[in-house]
């Protein structure tokens, strides 16, 4: 997002002078900002590369434990949630349970009342108290990811393919553990392998053999579905404000009445809010399917 302001600033410094800066590619800018590199972009200091370290080898795996620009915002992402819920945290303690925090504090309350109230124990029921911290966090962490990556010269973790997946992952695991828990070992074997009742016992075999295949396939998409959603989605909302900007260079001929007045006002307000209702709606969706898969396999059959 740097080249971005960087060229913005170039092309409205001077109305009616050459622009000081490269020719942009819009194609560049684009797989600049949504794909990780091994440097970070700072203000008035430029591209800063980060350290790299030789890979370690496990067994047949080489793994390169080098940190990148996605795993540096996500550590970011991780201590502003962390900072920001424990300073709530004092602040409604001393408030006592009478009184309401007031200003940022009741904001953030807010949210938690809402997801713990309304995402969580609306979706997994009946012991879903236990998994609040687990949805809260969700949450919170991935929209922190997603608004981070709104900040000039800032980069979205969750437009990273591998950083999904691994979120996805998480929750599969609580999900499927979730349900090992509650069902018992005969109970989640039945998630698995199901037949309805009543039938004779050749129906049972052939519908046992045609429902397996699809009840496996069916915890495998969850994570998938997870994945690809908040993935595509996070992308998708990049590539195309992007691609508005991109239009102020494209659209010279008109640029002299366009550039300096109705194009920067207008797109950078509907920028701004078209980014932030993704942000918000895409960590929402994930916390709330995560709530109604761990209910569907805690509560099903």
């Amino acid at each position: 997002m740097g080249h971005v302001w960087s060229w913005l600033a170039a092309a409205q410094a001077a109305p009616g002078s050459q622009p000081v800066a490269a020719e942009p590619n819009l194609g560049d800018m684009i797989m600049h900002h949504v794909t990780d590199s091994h440097e970070l972009e700072l203000p008035f200091l430029g591209a800063l590369e980060l350290p790299r370290f030789d890979p370690v080898a496990l067994g047949p795996l080489s793994i390169d434990f080098s940190p990148t620009k996605h795993v540096v915002f996500m550590l970011l992402a991780a201590l502003l949630v962390a900072g920001i819920m424990i300073w709530t945290a004092r602040k409604t303690h001393a408030k006592g349970t009478e009184r309401a925090p007031k200003g940022v504090a009741n904001l953030i309350e807010a949210f938690v009342v809402y997801l713990r109230d309304e995402v969580a124990l609306a979706n997994i029921g009946h012991g879903g108290e236990r998994f609040v911290p687990f949805v809260l966090t969700l949450f919170f962490f991935i929209l922190f990811c997603n608004l981070l990556g709104l900040l000039p010269w800032g980069a979205t973790a969750t437009a990273n393919l591998s950083v999904t997946a691994a979120l996805a992952l998480m929750s599969l695991v609580v999900i499927e553990v979730s349900g090992f828990l509650a069902l018992g070992p005969r109970g989640y074997a039945r998630t698995i392998f199901y037949a309805p009742p009543g039938m004779n016992p050749a129906g049972r075999a052939l519908m046992l053999l045609i429902m397996t295949p699809v009840e496996l396939l069916a915890k495998l998409t969850k994570p998938f579905a997870l994945a690809i959603r908040l993935f595509a989605n996070m992308n998708a909302g990049h590539f195309v404000i992007l691609a508005l900007i991109g239009l102020i260079f494209v659209a010279r001929p008109v640029a002299g009445f366009i550039l300096p007045v109705a194009a920067p006002a207008v797109m950078a307000v509907a920028i701004m809010v078209l980014e932030l209702f993704i942000a918000f709606l895409q960590a929402y969706i994930f916390a709330m399917l995560t709530s109604v898969f761990i209910g569907l396999v805690r509560h099903g059959h």
